[in-house]
């Protein structure tokens, strides 16, 4: 099939230069020789595209498409004559090796426009077609996907106060959209951007809209038209209305599902036929994350090793299908408010926690299904070989077993989960009757033809009569080396070496002379070759006809096939998280529609298995409730404070997720949003310091957190000067404080902010550390109370800083923080930080008059106790019943820091 003009990219790479053009031009109006003609004529139709034109073994590319292949796909760049049409740039790509390549450059965001040989070369020129059109978001060839992810193409449209948005697997036939409106339309649209990371989004020609890293490829205005869309879409789902689709009220939605199933149907309409439903998705259905926090919490991708290892999923990832690892991608990176889903999904998890025998034959017979999810794309394309259906078959052949399975293991989870799975019975009947594999290979099964059966009948019969041949014509002429052979060249021969040559009957006619002797042929062996010939083609053309007629019967049961391979994919996934929390003891959260967020014994997953049988240090964590809103960490580098923070992100969100969670007890009430801001990075691309991403940061979360959100800030103001740092973080803590009002974890280093102590909603929690002036021991456990210093120095001095630089560092510290009596004249003591407009420095000399008459207060925050009140509130609070000898010393030995440091 040869495909027309396919888009318009915004790509300047893709684009013909105006010497390009002005060249094939001049070429058109000389005489051009016919390869070279074809190949322009070809290229014509696909300006838009880089073409690879098939000339042999290679794909070859020409002009500046051969300069873009060459850069973007790292191979040569040559050149080839075309006779009197001179020589021009060219860069070839192996046939073999065609996938690889092709997915650098679908990478790199072209669109590629492959033109096959249509015909045996020979005589003349051979004819060639454009046979397959790839986009970057059209892929459906399971060789250029990435097995474990899904490849999203999206189209977003913006309408008046409305963002539109629809998303599409084309090899798993996924098909949603989404309509957001209001203050927040364009963060949710970022958001959901994040989530999907499409490699490809169609965007009206007139118009700008945020596509995140994906490629932008522009479509006309009218495919976005939601009328048209209306009818596009109804028609493709032989509706009449959508409003059993849910989105019958959302014409942005409605426009951008509209405009890509045009992309779709000029690009590749075989495609079509997998999109059996649609899915709307409909604002506070998930958990809000945006890009940072997801980045920052390392769900998918770990910020040291750039790939799943490292990351969340890595360690989640025990699933055994292709399909079950996409699925559970899905889930995780699509956190839920569905308190209900959400505990069905625990339900089904508890019961596999409490069965090991069940997970284990479970997960030995979801091996067998194989990627189920992937393989309707290739039926209903028409791309399904026999292999694919017997693939598909053995897939099947296991649903019963695991249905059985769920079914005897019991539970009303399971069995409810049991009964969604629609073993496809009759389309395993039609597969296996159809299809098999034995001694004589793949093949097209006896009986499911009858007119196939008899050519194969007719063509052995032949056979046998030649492979008899030989001996019997030995018999017959009495010459014991005569041979029968056969050559494409010269078909089916008689071979008579040239001692027996007057031996030769007279019916033997001479066919070619070679250097033992001659080579014959008879009337009778003419007609066997001939028809044998005829067979060939005759069995060659009824198996493509009985391929065609199981791909159209089993293309029908797409719908069915594709529900069932969900349902398996998302009982791989659960199965792969009580895998996980059997073998880390997670336990099962209480999930529940209050603002109380509390966690025993709660650990990092990620950081707990990195540490290879070592011990990770638990941490409690406390909020909303009964308990503070907030809480202020404090503690030295290195201590612990990022990873407390991630922890107890994580946990909520694998809380949300439906999973078990790393923790010895957890209540955890839901959240709409979770939102970090944590670590440092800049923008240098888009010109932003990483002081002002910070801020940028903050300021996302301060618009759009809410009551029922998680905050997790991690130093908050570090990036600019101290005064001005310590004023934003004050602000922006009082502002979560008092109009906010979310559960929240606000790390600093700031020490004069931990004068909340006693403000109702807020409390100050510390890691613990032993150190001295010339060493630190961190002791990784989260305490009541503030920190007593930064340990600043003695962090250096374990990352290696030179010793004289450390020392010096040391005598410099001793200078700042010794009294200076006259460096706040002028600034009373108590003025709250609102009303200064010269703050004095927190570490010069505030940290060494804590104890005494120094001490930041805070608008609406009471002055936080002195040293000897604090000792004696913590000793009457300590459960020494409860206090193993190890925790008691290091107490001690804490309390005896703060002391010395007048802490």
């Amino acid at each position: 099939m040869t495909h027309g003009t396919v888009k318009q990219s915004e790509n300047p790479q893709s684009q013909p230069t105006e010497g390009a053009a002005s060249k094939r031009t001049s070429e058109a109006g000389a005489g051009l020789v016919p390869s070279r003609q074809q190949y322009l004529d070809l290229k014509s139709q696909h300006r838009d595209a880089i073409l690879l034109y098939r000339l042999g073994d290679f794909y070859e590319s020409f002009d500046d498409d051969a300069r873009t292949v060459a850069r973007d796909a790292r191979i040569t760049l040559t050149s080839r004559s075309f006779g009197r049409s001179g020589r021009v740039p060219m860069a070839g790509i192996p046939h073999h090796a065609l996938n690889h390549y092709l997915g650098r450059l679908l990478a790199a965001g072209h669109t590629i426009a492959i033109a096959e040989q249509m015909s045996e070369p020979g005589r003349g020129l051979v004819e060639r077609a454009v046979t397959r059109v790839l986009t970057p978001g059209t892929v459906a060839d399971a060789a250029l996907l990435p097995a474990s992810e899904n490849r999203y193409l999206a189209a977003v449209l913006p309408l008046g106060e409305r963002l539109g948005l629809a998303w599409v697997d084309v090899s798993t036939g996924e098909f949603a959209v989404a309509e957001f409106s209001g203050p927040q339309a364009d963060s949710q649209l970022r958001e959901e951007m994040a989530r999907l990371n499409p490699a490809e989004c169609l965007v009206p020609d007139n118009a700008e809209a945020e596509v995140g890293t994906a490629h932008r490829t522009r479509v006309e205005r009218w495919h976005f038209e939601p009328e048209r869309a209306r009818t596009a879409l109804c028609r493709q789902f032989g509706a009449r209305e959508l409003s059993a689709y849910g989105c019958a009220d959302l014409p942005a939605a409605i426009g951008a599902g509209g405009a890509i199933l045009a992309y779709l149907t000029r690009t590749n309409p075989a495609l079509l036929r997998l999109l059996t439903g649609l899915r709307t998705e409909t604002d506070g259905f998930r958990v809000g994350l945006d890009a940072a926090t997801r980045r920052n919490l390392e769900l998918t991708r770990s910020l040291g090793t750039g790939g799943s290892r490292g990351s969340l999923l890595g360690v989640l990832d025990v699933t055994r299908t292709a399909m079950g690892a996409r699925t559970l991608r899905r889930l995780l990176n699509q956190p839920l408010c569905d308190l209900p889903e959400l505990q069905r999904r625990q339900a089904v998890i508890a019961a596999l926690v409490a069965r090991p025998a069940a997970r284990a034959s479970l997960a030995a017979a979801l091996s067998g299904t194989g990627d189920l999810e992937r393989l309707p794309g290739r039926v209903t394309q028409g791309l399904a070989s026999v292999r694919d259906f017997l693939a598909l078959g053995s897939a099947l052949r296991t649903v019963p077993a695991i249905v059985e399975r769920l079914r005897e293991v019991g539970g009303e989870a399971l069995v409810e989960l049991a009964d969604t799975i629609d073993p496809c019975a009759d389309v395993l009947d039609l597969v296996e009757s159809a299809v098999e594999e034995d001694g004589e290979g793949i093949r097209i099964r006896p009986g499911f033809c009858h007119a196939l059966d008899a050519a194969q009948e007719g063509a052995s019969d032949t056979r046998r009569w030649l492979a008899g041949l030989e001996r019997r014509e030995r018999d017959r002429t009495g010459i014991r080396s005569l041979k029968v052979g056969y050559n494409k060249v010269f078909g089916y021969y008689i071979e008579v070496t040239r001692p027996n040559l007057s031996l030769v009957p007279d019916e033997y006619v001479r066919k070619q002379t070679v250097a033992t002797g001659e080579r014959y042929f008879t009337t009778t062996l003419k007609e066997a070759e001939a028809r044998i010939l005829a067979a060939d083609e005759e069995i060659a053309e009824l198996e493509k006809a009985a391929l065609a007629r199981l791909t159209m019967s089993v293309a029908a049961e797409t719908a069915r096939l594709l529900a069932t391979a969900g349902q398996l994919a998302f009982l791989d996934a659960l199965l792969a998280l009580a895998e996980v929390a059997a073998r880390n003891n997670w336990v099962a959260p209480t999930l529940e529609e209050s603002d109380a967020l509390c966690i025993r014994g709660g650990r990092h997953p990620v950081v707990e298995a990195s540490l290879a049988g070592e011990a990770f240090i638990p941490n409690d964590c406390r909020l909303g409730g009964h308990d503070p809103r907030v809480l202020l960490v404090t503690g030295p580098n290195m201590g612990g404070k990022s990873t407390y923070l991630r922890q107890a992100a994580v946990i909520v969100l694998l809380a949300q997720i439906g999973s078990f969670v790393p923790a010895n007890e957890a209540r955890i009430g839901l959240v709409d949003r979770i939102f970090t801001r944590v670590g440092a990075h800049d923008d240098l691309a888009g010109g932003a310091s990483t002081f002002m991403v910070e801020m940028v940061e903050t300021a996302s979360i301060l618009h759009q957190a809410t009551s029922q959100s998680l905050l997790i800030l991690d130093e908050v103001g570090r990036g600019t000067s101290t005064h001005d740092g310590l004023a934003i973080a004050r602000a922006v803590l009082e502002d979560i404080h008092g109009r906010i009002r979310a559960r929240s974890l606000f790390a600093t280093h700031y020490l004069e902010l931990t004068a909340l102590t006693g403000v109702q909603g807020i409390a100050n929690v510390h890691l613990a550390v032993v150190g001295s002036d010339s060493r630190v021991i961190f002791l990784y456990a989260v305490r009541p109370g503030p920190a007593n210093r930064a340990y600043g120095i003695q962090v250096a001095r374990l990352a290696g800083l030179p010793p004289w630089v450390a020392d010096r560092a040391e005598e410099a510290l001793a200078e700042l923080v010794a009294p200076q009596p006259d460096s706040n004249a002028g600034v009373p003591a108590c003025e709250p930080l609102s009303s200064v407009q010269g703050v004095p420095s927190p570490t010069i000399p505030g940290i060494a008059e804590r104890a005494g008459a120094y001490q930041l207060p805070l608008d609406g925050f009471a002055p936080g106790p002195t040293s000897a009140e604090r000792l004696a509130r913590e000793l009457c609070d300590l459960d020494l019943g409860g206090l193993t000898p190890r925790e008691a010393i290091d107490w001690l030995y804490e309390q005896q820091g703060r002391l010395a440091n007048g802490v």
